[in-house]
């Protein structure tokens, strides 16, 4: 600890995950000295990135676009897709549809008008992309059809973000301190000079000239998301680090800092049954549930409660954890038939899968047997009988093959469940973070209630507020944290070495 407590840094950043990797190479960039403070240890490292599957919601023109993102592709993949493009007005438009109208829009032209730069950015750190191939795409007349705007992940998913960055943080001079508990700001009336940590056991005092907070939202607390989530999530599980307990939300707030955003919101996902209490790199990526796009969802009591068709996947699965956990016992089951098997993805295949298979749909609900048999043969009779036969069925548009006038009315992908072997899959609520976070300027430096910023105080990740309310489009979380950790690092490197922070709200772009 020596080594560390010495010297005084330009820049430190609290937190191990994508969001702060980035903002610690971006203030490298600029000449900073930077200290990055992770709590986890070492094999933990990386926070929620470690554990999501390394999809990015990225704004591209086409197959050119697609090939600086991916220079590995070769000729032949290129012509095997249909990547379709992604425009910045349609990354506008899911924003604000997804979050209702309440997308801070400062914050959110950031992050559209800045995903490209950043991931060719991150592809210069050394982190390998390719399209999404077989998980984000359906073959068409022999050529792969992207839909729903998350065409680009992470070569190697979450574990190769997270290790790519590392190598690039270690080969730029960042100095990394594992299982570095950040617990206080140092602080006075001119800002933040530093922070409070422990490490061994004991307390120690690091000063710096500017503090970056990139340490996650409160979802791995749960005294905290029954506190501001609401009564039952205490119940959920964690998809993700067992780290993320708002610490840098609570430092924050001590100070001064302005809560901003959706407090009792959060992103939560259909997540297997009995999947383990927190996110376990092992079988995580296991646990995932979701293909119900092609399902009919139903409760203990044999009821519907969503409209699994409402949309794709992406801009659905982000909210149905929290229409599952509202259900008697917070669990669901996922009701497939053998047409659209083929459609499942890989995890349903894995071996940590609570799952029933049976020839009748009465021998199916002997098998879960806490479902109400009655009703669950009832509402699965009522949803056959109101499919849209007529409709033809396709996977990579809404196809408008619906299942109307039922008490939950289906929008798209309706298919009779009627031909065998008919198969369950049990499901309860995985969070994954969660939206409440602090005010941040242009600039990413962080509000106090005065509305003044906070000198020498900055955020990124899960700790910005405001950009997410209700849901939010699939693979833009990544995206968020890489371009507010990038535009954090700069304008911390700047104030710490003593230039100007100050961005025009008209600006929007940065390099």
């Amino acid at each position: 600890m020596t080594e560390f407590s010495s010297k005084r840094y330009d820049v430190i950043v609290v937190g191990g995950g994508n969001a702060a990797l980035c903002a610690a190479l971006s203030a490298r960039e600029q000449g900073a000295s930077v200290l990055m403070l992770e709590r986890a240890p070492h094999a933990e490292r990386g926070g929620n990135s470690a554990y999501t599957d390394g999809l990015m919601r990225v704004v591209y023109e086409g197959a050119d676009d697609i090939r600086a993102f991916a220079p590995d592709l070769t000729d032949a993949e290129v012509e095997s897709a249909d990547f379709g493009s992604y425009t910045e007005d349609d990354f506008f438009d899911d924003m604000a549809r997804i979050t209702q109208y309440r997308t801070d829009p400062d914050l959110c032209e950031i992050l559209v008008r800045n995903s490209k730069a950043t991931m060719l950015w991150m592809r210069d750190q050394g982190v390998r992309f390719m399209p999404n191939f077989g998980r984000q795409a359906f073959k068409v007349d022999g050529r792969f059809k992207f839909w729903g705007g998350a065409t680009m992940v992470v070569a190697s998913g979450g574990p190769g973000l997270v290790d790519a960055l590392y190598a690039a943080a270690e080969k730029k001079g960042v100095d990394i301190l594992y299982e570095a508990w950040v617990r206080e700001l140092v602080h006075d009336d001119a800002g933040v000079q530093g922070v409070v940590l422990q490490y061994e056991g004991a307390s120690h005092t690091l000063r710096g000239g500017a503090v970056i907070l990139a340490c996650g939202g409160f979802e791995a607390n749960a005294e905290w998301r029954a506190r501001y989530l609401g009564p039952g999530w205490d119940l959920a599980k964690v998809r993700g680090t067992r780290f993320n307990t708002g610490d840098g939300l609570d430092m924050a707030l001590k100070i001064g800092a302005q809560p901003c955003g959706h407090w009792s919101g959060c992103h939560a996902t259909a997540w297997e049954r009995y999947a383990s209490d927190f996110g376990d790199l092992n079988v995580t990526p296991q646990y995932q549930r979701h293909s119900y796009p092609f399902a009919v969802v139903v409760n203990k009591d044999g009821h519907r409660f969503i409209d699994e068709g409402a949309d794709f996947r992406n801009y659905t699965y982000a909210k149905y954890g929290q229409a599952v956990l509202a259900q008697p016992g917070q669990v669901a089951w996922q009701i497939y038939d053998a047409k659209t098997r083929h459609l499942l993805r890989d995890e349903y295949r894995a071996r940590n899968v609570t799952k029933f298979t049976a020839d009748t749909l009465e021998a199916l609900a002997d098998k879960i047997e806490e479902v109400d048999k009655a009703q669950f043969l009832q509402t699965l009779a009522a949803f056959n009988a109101a499919v849209q036969d007529d409709v033809p069925f396709n996977p990579n548009v809404k196809d408008g093959r619906g299942a109307p006038g039922l008490p939950v009315p289906r929008s798209n992908w309706a298919c009779k469940i009627d031909t065998p072997p008919y198969e369950a899959y049990a499901v309860t609520c995985g969070v994954t973070f969660t939206f409440g976070g602090v005010r941040v300027t242009n600039s990413a430096q962080v509000v106090n209630t005065a509305q003044a910023p906070i000198g020498g105080l900055f955020a990124a990740g899960e700790m910005v507020g405001g950009i997410f309310y209700f849901n939010y489009p699939g693979a833009s979380g990544l995206t968020s944290g890489a371009v507010f950790g990038r535009l954090a690092g700069r304008s911390a490197a700047l104030f710490a070495l003593g230039r100007s922070t100050d961005a025009p709200v008209a600006a929007r772009k940065f390099g």
